[in-house]
């Protein structure tokens, strides 16, 4: 063969693999780009779906706040309304409570379990009760208030979920990865009794799985309850951020469907792409210390009074609405006190 001939050949050749590779490329993205329009459509639909406008401003901000430039605060409301306990809305308690505040500089979270037995000041009651009690007032505006009433800062949003929406979207994101603490035999969702059986270790759970251990009442306390719960939370945030979970979006944004209620906006829940963007974020959970409390004959989880201020002074700070403390050292509070003995002996008696 002509040599001129075989070069000419073996060029159209690599042209014709390059074109192959080009179109592949070019179809690819394509699809990816379709694919992210087709969920963010989904996401928008499904948004909207879950919408309620009806909370309004918290009455300890002076202006609505926004998420892409402004610290603020979520409050994930888990209740169980299953046909299973054929409760009326005015029964209905929820059964998971836990704030979180963002902070937008640093693009850091903190998550606060509130005990479901905390006794504290109902607002639409006018009296003192169980923290749970508060959401067969008037539903997420009760529990709400109340937890404004409690840690003395604003809610700015909130996200109620139902047991199938949790279950369905850990189940849709094809488990996640968490450490049980102890080997524990648990009901499930349908009030099965012994249904759920774990083992201690780190596993993989599904959804029916992960919800026993969130709930599970047996084994400890409320404190370890609620850390367990911060735990599951940031599990399901860890495998949704994983690159591996792209695919299933969709399928968690179906198990969502009509199981949520939210406060926020698509517009609102698309700024908070921006924690997310670098991996995760930071995130610290804090609990809220107390002791059992059956003096009335009906089990309470009082707060102690000192941890509960404490836990309000660091949501405060992360939230910019007074300086940040707790960098101060012994010595610079030591100064600070001199500082201020002078100043007293310099004014005039």
């Amino acid at each position: 063969m002509n040599r001129k001939v075989y070069r000419k050949t073996k060029s159209n050749k690599k042209r014709t693999i390059l074109k192959i590779i080009a179109t592949l490329a070019v179809s690819l993205l394509v699809c990816v780009s379709a694919y992210g329009i087709y969920l963010v459509k989904k996401a928008e639909f499904a948004a909207n779906g879950a919408f309620d406008d009806g909370h309004g401003i918290s009455d300890l901000r002076d202006e609505k706040v926004e998420p892409l430039t402004d610290n603020i605060s979520i409050l994930f409301i888990g209740v169980d309304d299953s046909e299973a306990r054929n409760q009326s809305d005015d029964s209905i308690r929820s059964d998971a409570l836990v704030l979180a505040t963002l902070n937008n500089e640093d693009k850091s979270i903190k998550l606060v379990s509130i005990p479901r037995d905390t006794y504290t000041y109902i607002p639409d009651a006018g009296y003192e009760d169980k923290i749970t009690h508060a959401y067969s007032y008037n539903g997420p505006s009760s529990t709400i208030e109340s937890v404004e009433e409690l840690l003395e800062v604003p809610v700015d949003y909130y996200l109620r979920m139902n047991f199938d929406a949790f279950i369905d979207t850990i189940d849709a994101l094809g488990g996640i990865k968490v450490e049980v603490p102890y080997d524990l035999t648990e009901q499930d969702e349908n009030d099965i009794k012994n249904a759920i059986e774990l083992k201690e270790g780190i596993q993989f759970l599904d959804g029916s799985e992960a919800l026993a251990l969130a709930r599970t009442r047996h084994y400890d306390n409320d404190i370890e309850r609620g850390k367990r719960q911060q735990m599951i939370l940031e599990s399901i945030m860890n495998r949704t951020l994983s690159a591996g979970s792209i695919t299933k979006y969709g399928d968690v944004i179906e198990a969502v469907g009509d199981n949520m209620k939210t406060s926020m906006s698509f517009k609102d829940m698309q700024a908070f792409f921006e924690y997310a963007k670098n991996g995760k974020p930071d995130v610290e959970t804090i609990t809220l210390d107390g002791y059992d409390d059956m003096t009335t004959g009906i089990y309470y989880w009082q707060l102690e009074e000192e941890s509960l201020m404490e836990v309000q002074d660091v949501l405060k700070s992360h939230l910019g609405l007074k300086p940040d403390t707790s960098n101060l050292t012994n010595s610079g509070i030591e100064q600070e006190l001199a500082e201020y003995q002078t100043e007293e002996e310099k004014t005039p008696q």
